[in-house]
């Protein structure tokens, strides 16, 4: 897959100082992980879900999962499984330019189902377009059957399907209980480590637990119950050493005009010295402009990527994603010796600890080859710009 790839050549080479490299999705996890960027969800009743994934796909959507748990109706459940394997069936993975493609179940059994439904009867050798399975409501006690049923479907498919689970249930959300499930979720996932994607947070859930729903002017971080619960499964599982995983961002649910009762999260100035005044005033009738703060804050707190439900917010997640001209620098700079010390960065306006800023420097290499760097005084407002077509 390849982020950025439905731009024209002459867009890529004004924006990028390297453009997005072609990622090999059976290659390296934490690459490919790091490379989710916005994971659209859809659900799987959809009638035009064949058409819908190959359009998304060719709008630059790298990873797409077709939903058969909250998307989904009890009485339409058994309808909107035939709908997926039909669709996946027809589907060929360069009809989706490689893009990733996930089903999220609700029980071991359908994943079990479907992946038989899938393998040819035909012997024909031609994988389909699955590349794993969504975990909803994952815990310690429960997560061990979905991950046997991914590693069967894996063997059976000769090729190897991926996990993303999702961390949602009252085991996580709940203080008593939280740390002890962590411990354990963390020590099932190790066993599966080569499989799992990433881990994907449920915030939605979490905040109806307490009956919660997030305002659209605000962001998952002022909801200090759930910020908490975010804050203990970075510490538990996005560590930077070979206990951690890529942990990704919790959905954003508004994409529709409404009053407004605080002022824009969005400055004037970077828009009106690209000219994009207009724009930017989009963007904030969409509520966009608390997504792009949200997806700040993501990365903030060690998250990347993020969950969406609309195609509108697609766009910012990525164009957010790409490495600017001076992160890549500075991470140049702070890899090139081993020898640690402080420096100050050749911007002149921040200092470069060699040691503590290592981690984020390896990261940032990795989140360069997915996303790119972009050329010197390119910013998130040419990006996106770009991508949402203005």
């Amino acid at each position: 897959m390849q982020h950025f790839r439905h731009l024209d050549a002459a867009v890529l080479d004004r924006l990028f100082l390297h453009p997005p490299r072609r990622i090999d999705t059976s290659g390296d996890i934490t690459t490919l992980a790091t490379a989710l960027g916005a994971t659209l969800y859809m659900p799987a009743t959809r009638s035009d879900l064949l058409e819908a994934l190959v359009r998304r796909s060719g709008e630059g959507v790298c990873s797409l999962v077709i939903d058969l748990e909250d998307a989904v109706a009890d009485h339409n459940l058994e309808s909107a499984i035939t709908n997926t394997v039909e669709t996946l069936e027809k589907l060929n993975p360069s009809d989706v330019f490689g893009s990733l493609v996930f089903v999220r179940t609700r029980t071991p059994e359908q994943i079990r189902r479907i992946s038989d439904a899938l393998i040819p009867r035909d012997g024909s050798t031609t994988p389909s377009a699955l590349t794993g399975f969504v975990i909803p409501k994952f815990t310690a006690a429960t997560g061990r059957a979905f991950l046997d049923e991914i590693s069967g479907a894996s063997v059976a498919h000769g090729r190897r399907l991926l996990a993303m689970p999702v961390l949602e249930s009252a085991e996580v959300v709940f203080r008593e209980t939280r740390d002890a499930e962590l411990v354990a979720i963390r020590q099932l996932l190790h066993e599966h480590r080569d499989r799992v994607l990433a881990v994907r947070i449920g915030a939605t859930d979490m905040c109806g637990m307490f009956g919660i729903r997030r305002d659209r002017d605000l962001t998952i971080y002022d909801v200090r119950v759930v910020a908490d619960v975010i804050s203990a499964i970075v510490n538990h599982l996005g560590r930077s050493n070979d206990a951690g995983f890529i942990i990704t961002g919790p959905v954003w649910e508004y994409f529709a005009d409404h009053e407004r009762m605080f002022r824009p999260l969005l400055r004037q100035t970077p828009f009106a010295e690209q000219e994009a005044v207009r724009f930017r005033q989009q963007l904030v009738s969409h509520d966009l402009d608390a997504l792009l703060r949200e997806v700040t804050l993501d990365r903030a707190n060690g998250i990347a990527g993020k969950t969406v439900i609309h195609p509108s917010h697609v766009a910012p997640v990525h164009a957010l994603s790409a490495v600017t001209h001076e992160e890549y620098l500075d991470a140049l700079d702070i890899l090139d010796s081993d020898a640690g010390g402080v420096r100050a960065s050749g911007f002149g306006n921040k200092m470069n600890e060699l040691g503590p800023h290592r981690n984020w420097a390896k990261q940032t290499i990795v989140r360069a080859e997915a996303f790119g760097v972009t050329n010197e005084g390119i910013t998130f407002v040419d990006l996106l710009t770009e991508l949402a077509g203005r």
